[in-house]
């Protein structure tokens, strides 16, 4: 049997330096703005959840943070979420999405939902959408990248399939 090095580790020890930061704590300037544009499918991975904290963060730092949710993305807008009833949450973290968005949106970001990729692609109608999701055309999604870069705004892309 080979012998063990170290001791076990237990709740609270810090195994990482979690204190050290290597960048500055960059704060947006007077009327920056923040695109993150997400292409993934919610519960599939961490990409979607992560994100989600990510444009709470820039949003946190005083960018004039948007959103957009476009393909498999726009189901994270779902307001229809839910077991045995919409609303009820079956486990612990079962409506993150949701309780993510609300927090972002309520903090001031501004969230959009393809309506194209939610209608034909998973039948979710526009009154599915989380309150305060802005559903936008397939259209949009090109042009508010374009409205980023004019606006020399901060983009995060990200895809998952």
């Amino acid at each position: 049997m080979v012998d063990i090095v170290g001791e076990r580790v237990q709740p609270g020890d810090a195994i990482v330096d979690y204190e050290e930061k290597v960048f500055p704590d960059h704060q947006a300037e007077e009327g920056e703005k923040a695109y993150i544009f997400m292409h993934t499918v919610p519960f599939e991975g961490s990409v979607g959840l992560v994100n989600m904290l990510t444009a709470t963060r820039v949003n946190r730092k005083g960018f004039d943070t948007h959103l957009v949710l476009y393909g498999p993305g726009s189901l994270m807008a779902s307001a229809t979420r839910g077991f045995p009833k919409v609303g009820d949450e079956a486990f612990p973290g079962a409506l993150a999405y949701n309780n993510q968005l609300k927090t972002f949106m309520d903090e001031g970001g501004h969230v959009y939902a393809c309506r194209f990729s939610a209608a034909m692609l998973y039948g979710m109608r526009e009154v599915d959408m989380l309150e305060g999701v802005r559903p936008i055309s397939p259209l949009d999604v090109l042009d508010a990248a374009l409205t980023a870069k004019r606006a020399n705004a901060l983009m995060l892309q990200t895809w998952t399939i």
